[in-house]
């Protein structure tokens, strides 16, 4: 396999020096990994996983640590200084990851934190990002369908929603009333497809949809029940924040739970509590 720059590489060390151990990089020759980030007891032929990227003097230098994201993907990151040749984000590596002014879609100011794009200049071999992702989105039709679990990215809060990064490749809308909890830019965790709209455009879910987001929660509560002495504070009343800290659901999700569980007289219901039947 072709050793990648900007990504995460397994390589084979072939030499041990005192100041660290070169590895095999295929076509990019051999590259330190310095003796600070020298796994102990890695030998000669043996193999370590690494990031191969350019350091402050445009050196291919391999490193243990994990950036926060990778060449080809997305991340929302804060911006720590600006200069004359653009501005540099904190990517989590010792080399700061710089945003050129011609890819800034609006002016980055020190302290702001940007969805960024992380490429790999192909001139210069040196890894920079964009802020003008939303060309890079999109490019293909969504192959989803209603109920399909993905990886997403929050980006942006606007008047309907969070906009969110979906699996490195299309836009989709999370919806206020879907985000029933506290996000925060940048973050990666999983959503689901709640709606594909006939104009392509995706609406998310932070739970699973229709009644199957019920049905897995059922267990949970009667679960809930059975430890805490067959009784539990959190009514239909109960806040969102104190439902979701339990049972990791919306609040209107939870109630046609407890619809569910008293319909089928597995519950009783008061204003006070609940009570297993």
């Amino acid at each position: 396999m072709t050793t990648q720059i900007g990504r995460l590489n397994t390589l084979r060390v072939v030499k041990e020096k005192d100041f660290g151990v070169y590895l095999d990089a295929d076509e990019l020759g051999e590259v330190l990994l310095p003796k600070r980030y020298v796994p102990k007891d890695l030998r000669v032929d043996q193999e370590v996983e690494v990031f191969i990227y350019l350091d402050s003097d445009d050196k291919l230098i391999a490193t243990t640590d994990m950036p926060k994201a990778q060449v080809g993907e997305f991340a929302a990151l804060t911006a720590i200084a600006v200069n004359q040749v653009g501005a540099f984000f904190d990517w989590g590596l010792p080399k700061d990851l710089l945003v050129p002014f011609s890819q800034q879609k609006n002016r980055v100011e020190e302290g702001e934190t940007h969805l960024l794009f992380i490429y790999l200049d192909n001139i210069t071999n040196r890894i920079v990002a964009t802020t003008r992702v939303d060309a890079l989105l999109n490019r293909e039709e969504a192959p989803y369908k209603v109920g399909d679990k993905v990886s997403i990215i929050i980006g942006d809060k606007t008047n309907i929603g969070f906009k969110c990064v979906i699996d490195n490749r299309f836009w989709g809308v999370l919806f206020f009333d879907d985000a029933f909890r506290q996000l925060r830019k940048g973050e990666k965790t999983t959503g689901f497809i709640k709606q594909m709209r006939e104009d392509g455009k995706i609406d998310l879910s932070l739970q699973e949809v229709g009644y199957k987001k019920v049905r897995n929660i059922l267990d949970d509560v009667l679960d809930y029940l059975d430890s805490h002495g067959g009784e539990s504070p959190l009514t239909d009343k109960a806040s969102p924040e104190a439902i979701y800290a339990v049972f990791k659901v919306s609040k209107a999700t939870y109630k046609k739970a407890l619809g569910a569980l008293y319909k089928d007289k597995k519950i009783l219901l008061t204003k006070e509590k609940i009570t297993k039947i």
